[in-house]
């Protein structure tokens, strides 16, 4: 399988403009919201297909026309 299949708190920083700290509380939110769903989560990572459907509706970065 190749590339990385979760996005780290300081990628996610750098993505949408927030300190490391606020991307670890978001991270930490949406992995919550996995776990209740009964997925596995790892601590500081958050899976990119799921990142990227809670807050750019589904299209990965570079995708969105203007």
């Amino acid at each position: 399988m190749n590339g990385k299949l979760y996005y780290t708190a300081a990628e996610i920083a750098e993505m949408i403009g927030v300190g490391r700290t606020s991307a670890y509380v978001i991270v930490r939110q949406l992995n919550d919201e996995l776990a209740a769903k009964g997925y596995l989560t790892v601590k500081g990572k958050i899976p990119k297909e799921y990142f990227n459907e809670k807050y750019f509706g589904g299209v990965t970065r570079g995708e969105v026309s203007a």
